[in-house]
């Protein structure tokens, strides 16, 4: 089977997206299953991605944006070389003949276009709705999100095919480092994720910690209006407490989540929350808003914060997990259960399944 992947997020810095496809194609790499099958990966510049499919790149010089996806890329693609394209981030080429498994994550543009400029968020939902309809599959990561998709696009759910996102672990092997009362938050920073309220609440837990420390780690990403996340910092009475890093190699992340005893997402709105669970994989009780998604993504292995809460209520849940024995204890203790459900092997392989469904059903 010749199978096309979009690959254009892999490019640069991954995440998010580009995070899903690169473990999809690690474990690919070792299948003899996907092995049987033809790859071609298109992007707009040298994708990173590992030695073995290096030799399967196509590079498409252009922007890499949508007029890319859906002409540039629709071109390629209608040459007839393919039996399947599968595209990992929410749109494709509308106009291909060659069947589409698609994959979206989550459809916070139709749930709240508050968050998005009235042209983004425009654009997002119509490229998102036609490509989910006219797609031979459509994955997602959580329940929620397939009831989003199929209330907000109007897909039947059956037409939905549910399969969770996998961790790996977030610690090198060794010599465990010591715990410090650290909080770290990782991610790309969008306004749904309220890191605003976490810095402006972390007064109140330096207060009562007294050697605590916020670490904020991911590219913000706000635009309504955008987060001055330094100006932030520089009202809180313990500024030299925070830290602010838009990108960090791995090494150094798996330095942070050895070292931290406390991990902190609140966010609004999720198709899955990966982080959290690669935190309780490395041994660090996560703090989420209590949301039905975070429910079926972390389960009891989590303190879980109302949505509309005040900053004092956060700064306790953030000081019970630094410092309550018995809180992180609880959380942890659960931490097996709910990861062992969580496995990129099968995530790549029912993954796998539906593209070749997907090519099977042109």
């Amino acid at each position: 089977m010749r199978i096309a992947v979009d690959a254009r997020e892999l490019c640069h810095r991954p995440t998010g997206v580009g995070r899903y496809l690169s473990e999809l194609l690690a474990e690919w790499s070792r299948d003899p299953d996907a092995d049987r099958h033809d790859w071609t990966l298109y992007a707009h510049t040298m994708p990173v991605v590992g030695t073995e499919w290096a030799a399967r790149v196509r590079v498409l010089k252009g922007g890499g944006g949508t007029a890319w996806e859906q002409w540039t890329l629709a071109r390629a693609l209608g040459a007839g070389a393919h039996d399947v394209v599968f595209a990992p981030g929410y749109t494709a080429p509308i106009a291909t003949t060659v069947p589409t498994v698609l994959t979206v994550h989550d459809v916070s543009f139709f749930a709240h276009p508050e968050w998005f400029a009235f042209r983004e968020g425009a654009r997002r939902r119509r490229i998102t709705g036609w490509s989910a309809r006219r797609a031979a599959a459509v994955i997602t990561d959580s329940e929620f999100s397939r009831d989003e998709i199929a209330f907000h696009i109007g897909l039947p759910k059956a037409r939905v095919r549910v399969i969770p996102l996998g961790t790996r672990p977030t610690i090198a092997a060794g010599k465990p480092a010591p715990r410090e009362p650290l909080v770290l938050y990782v991610g790309s920073v969008f306004e749904r994720r309220r890191v605003d309220w976490l810095i402006q609440s972390f007064d109140l837990v330096a207060d009562r910690v007294p050697e605590a420390r916020l670490e904020i780690v991911g590219e913000n990403r706000t635009s309504r209006p955008r987060m001055d996340l330094e100006a932030l910092r520089a009202r809180l009475r313990h500024p030299d407490r925070l830290r602010l890093r838009s990108y960090v190699d791995e090494a150094t992340l798996g330095g942070l989540y050895a070292r931290a005893s406390a991990f902190a997402f609140l966010s609004e709105y999720e198709g899955f929350g990966l982080t959290p669970l690669e935190a309780l994989a490395a041994g660090v009780p996560p703090l989420v808003l209590d949301t039905p998604v975070a429910r079926e993504v972390c389960g009891p292995a989590a303190c879980y914060v109302a949505a509309h809460a005040g900053q004092a209520a956060l700064a306790d849940a953030i000081v019970s997990c630094l410092t309550d024995a018995d809180v992180r204890g609880r959380i942890l203790r659960h931490a097996s259960g709910v990861l062992s459900r969580y496995d990129w092997a099968r995530t790549a392989t029912a993954t796998l399944a539906a593209i070749e469904e997907g090519a099977r059903g042109r």
